[in-house]
C-alpha cells in the first residue's frame, strides 16, 4: 500500500521534531513534563545618550531661578560632632561584626549598614550646603526669607472644619484633665490608706512603748511617772493639754488603784516602817467590869448592862 503524499510529509515533520527535542534536552533546556521548544530571545539595551538630551530639552521648561529654586553644588564640610558620631558608629559596627560570628567577616568599606549611616549624613551635608548657598543667592536678589510677625494667610480649610477641629481639641483636653484627676484622686486614696496604716503602726508602738514603761514600774526600774506626759513631738497627747492639778491627781488615782506599784509583799514590814512610829498611840485604861459596853456615853462614862430581868421585858415589848 502506498502511503500519500500527505502522510510522507506529516511522517517527516515528526522525526524533525523529535531530534529537536532530543537536542534541546541533551542541552538541558527541557525539563520533566510537557515541552516545547521555544527560540530564547535576547534582549538588548541601548544607551542612546542623544536621545535621552533631546528629549530631556524638549519638555525642559525654560524659568528663572527664582521659579525653580534648582541648585548643584558640593557638600557642606563635616562638622566635628558628625565626624565623632561617625567615628563612633564605626567602631560599634565593627565590635558587632567581629563578636557576632554569623554576620558576614567584611571591611567597613564594603559594609552595607555603615555604608547607609554614611550615605544619610552625605544627605544630610548636602541639604545644609544647598541652604547656605540658597540663602545667600536670595538675598542676593532682594527676597526675604522670614515671615513677618503680621502676616495673614488665608487657610485653605473652611471655618466649619476648623470649628469641628477646635471642639475635638477641646474634647481632647478636657478627657486628659478629666484622666489626670482621677490619677489624682487614686494617688491621694492610695498615699490616705498609707498614712492610715502608718498612724495606726505607730498607735500600736506608742501604745507597747507605754505599757513597757508601766511594767518597769510596776517592777520598781523606774521611780517616776514622767513617761505619763512625755510628748516626743513637743505637742500635747491627743490634742489635750492636761494641768499641773490634773497630773497630780492621776498620780494619785494611779497609785491607788492602778499600776501602783509592786502589790506583793507590799505590807511585809521593812528597817523604815519598823522604826517608823509617827502612827503608834498609847493604849487607854481597861475596863475591868463585867458587861462594860464599849459605847461611853456623853459624861464619859461606860453604859452599865441592864439586867436579866429587864432585858427579858425589853426582849417581850419588841415581840409585842
Amino acid at each position: 500500500m502506498k502511503m500519500t503524499d500527505f502522510e510522507m510529509k506529516s511522517e517527516s515533520e515528526f522525526e524533525d521534531s523529535d531530534e529537536e527535542l532530543q537536542t534541546a534536552f541533551s542541552k538541558g533546556l527541557l525539563k520533566p513534563g510537557l515541552n516545547e521548544v521555544v527560540e530564547k530571545e535576547i534582549k538588548k539595551y541601548t544607551n542612546n545618550v542623544a536621545g535621552l538630551k533631546r528629549k530631556v530639552s524638549d519638555f525642559k521648561l525654560n524659568l528663572p531661578w527664582i521659579e525653580t529654586l534648582d541648585l548643584i553644588n558640593t557638600p557642606a564640610p563635616l562638622a566635628p560632632e558628625m565626624a565623632v558620631q561617625l567615628q563612633e558608629q564605626e567602631d560599634k559596627r565593627a565590635n558587632q561584626i567581629k563578636n557576632n560570628k554569623k554576620l558576614p567577616q567584611i571591611k567597613p568599606v564594603d559594609d552595607p549598614v555603615l555604608n547607609d549611616f554614611k550615605r544619610e549624613m552625605l544627605f544630610h551635608r548636602q541639604a545644609q550646603s544647598a541652604v547656605l548657598e540658597g540663602i545667600a543667592k536670595l538675598k542676593k536678589l532682594g527676597i526675604k526669607t522670614k515671615r513677618p510677625d503680621d502676616f495673614f494667610a488665608e487657610m485653605a480649610k473652611t471655618d466649619e472644619q476648623m470649628q469641628k477641629i477646635r471642639e475635638n481639641l477641646v474634647k481632647k483636653q478636657a478627657d486628659a484633665q478629666r484622666s489626670e484627676r482621677v490619677k489624682q484622686l487614686r494617688a491621694q486614696r492610695k498615699m490616705g490608706k498609707t498614712l492610715q496604716i502608718q498612724a495606726k503602726l505607730q498607735k500600736a508602738a506608742d501604745k507597747k512603748e507605754m505599757l513597757d514603761q508601766v511594767k518597769k514600774y510596776r517592777k520598781g526600774i523606774k521611780k517616776d511617772l514622767s513617761f505619763l506626759n512625755d510628748n516626743k513631738g513637743g505637742k500635747p497627747q491627743n490634742g489635750i493639754v492636761k494641768s499641773k492639778k490634773a497630773i497630780e491627781k492621776e498620780k494619785r488615782k494611779m497609785a491607788k488603784f492602778g499600776f501602783g506599784g509592786k502589790k506583793k509583799g507590799s505590807k511585809l514590814n521593812t528597817k523604815d516602817s519598823s522604826a517608823d512610829v509617827s502612827d503608834y498611840k498609847m493604849p487607854g485604861k481597861p475596863n475591868l467590869k463585867r458587861g462594860a459596853n464599849k459605847s461611853f456615853k456623853s459624861k464619859g462614862g461606860p453604859a452599865k448592862r441592864p439586867g436579866k430581868n429587864r432585858r427579858q421585858k425589853m426582849k417581850s415589848k419588841g415581840k409585842k
